[in-house]
């Protein structure tokens, strides 16, 4: 017998592709919070409202700043804020720029994180805190930004 399961409502597929803005997707299905971050973002991709300021400030901290319509009292903030006692997860993918040599360049699974602190409103400054380190090479990487 074949093993099975039913298909999440976030399960992709050539004709059913949910749709995100902003670098983030929800999954209420399985409670989780995908980040996808660019760090480096050229202005002719992005507008003035999503040049967004995110870093790595350590090998287990990074720097993120939520969609610019986004505070702490909204439905979405406290998402983010209270993400672990929701049992709920936040997954951080990151990517140096939105693309090298005409080509997409794809995002790296950072892994896990859970909320530290915040700051600012409209869009949020948060701390999170990786789960895992990230290997010293890819923290460079990333770090370079927060001085860009």
């Amino acid at each position: 017998m074949k093993n099975a399961r039913a298909p999440l409502v976030c399960d992709w597929t050539r004709d059913k592709q949910p749709e995100f803005r902003e670098g983030v997707l929800y999954l209420p299905e399985i409670k989780a919070d995908l980040l996808f971050i660019t760090l480096h973002k050229a202005e002719k991709d992005y507008s003035p409202t999503t040049m967004y300021r995110d870093y790595a400030l350590s090998d287990t901290r990074f720097h993120w700043q939520s969609q610019s319509t986004t505070s702490s009292q909204s439905e979405t903030g406290k998402r983010y804020l209270s993400h672990v006692a929701r049992g709920s997860t936040v997954l951080l993918f990151v990517r140096e720029q939105k693309s090298r040599d005409g080509l997409a360049e794809p995002y790296v699974f950072v892994g896990p994180a859970r909320y530290v602190e915040h700051h600012g409103s409209r869009p949020m400054n948060i701390t999170w805190e990786l789960v895992h380190p990230l290997p010293a090479r890819l923290f460079r990487t990333l770090g370079q930004h927060a001085v860009a």
